[in-house]
């Protein structure tokens, strides 16, 4: 997974208005134990053209021995997240442990993530608990390599 991707993706959730987005996320590695993430998106019509920019994120992904992991997560909107997952193969899965808002933040309370190289692209999912719904899919997308 290391590398740039580019893509799009769709967003929906009982509380919006379904949407569709490009995004670029890049993962990264110095030499120390972790991957540096960063993602950013924007907001596009139906014909791809970027209508305004949207969400930021960015964190550390942090390996653990027997395939687990470590994902410390901030967003530009105020939350901060610590998801705890498994590796298997070419796929990461987590699940929240704990997620922290600003007082200006919107309501936000778990999340699971799901990223997955498949025929050679980077395939992601966001299912999210927020404004008083269950946790439920809200945003995926299909990234290329760069």
């Amino acid at each position: 997974m290391l590398g740039t991707w580019r893509g799009n993706g769709h967003g929906d959730y009982p509380t919006i208005e379904a949407f569709e987005f490009g995004q670029e996320c890049i993962f990264t590695h110095d030499g120390r134990p972790f991957f540096h993430y960063m993602s950013r998106s924007w907001i596009v019509d139906g014909e791809g053209n970027k209508l305004r920019d949207a969400a930021i994120e960015t964190g550390f992904l942090r390996p653990k021995e027997g395939g687990s992991f470590e994902f410390v997560l901030s967003h530009s909107s105020g939350i901060t997240e610590i998801y705890y997952g498994e590796i298997e193969g070419a796929k990461l899965e987590m699940t929240t442990d704990a997620v922290v808002r600003t007082a200006t933040a919107k309501e936000y309370v778990a999340g699971h993530r799901m990223y997955g190289l498949v025929e050679g692209d980077l395939l992601w999912a966001f299912d999210m608990a927020a404004m008083g719904q269950e946790l439920q899919p809200h945003l995926w997308g299909r990234l290329v390599r760069q």
